[in-house]
């Protein structure tokens, strides 16, 4: 019984520890296109669809720097990031979020 409840209390604190994790995160986007960024979509890299446009009624022109926010709770580092411009063209990527500080869309 006592192996029972060291293993149930480990499993506890890797659960604990998993969600203490999970974060915001902000970081700095800056756009020299020469295109103006009329929506920026991300999600987790095992996900299968798209989050919300992080860039909600904003957009980002070219030239400009913006601070900007994944908040998704998620605990994954690894994210697909999608821009789509406003002449219609999109442009993704993989990032990694939890080494990033800032990403510039050339």
């Amino acid at each position: 019984m006592t192996l029972l409840r060291v293993a149930m209390s480990t499993v506890a604190v890797l659960v604990t520890a998993s969600a203490a994790m999970a974060q915001d995160v902000a970081y700095e986007l800056t756009n020299v296109s020469g295109f103006t960024v009329m929506q920026v979509f991300t999600s987790p890299a095992n996900a299968g669809d798209w989050g919300d446009d992080i860039l909600g009624a904003n957009v980002l022109e070219s030239g400009t720097t913006s601070t900007v926010y994944i908040m998704d709770n998620s605990d994954q580092c690894e994210y697909d990031i999608l821009f789509v411009f406003d002449d219609g063209d999109e442009m993704s990527d993989q990032i990694n979020i939890c080494d990033l500080a800032s990403y510039t869309i050339e």
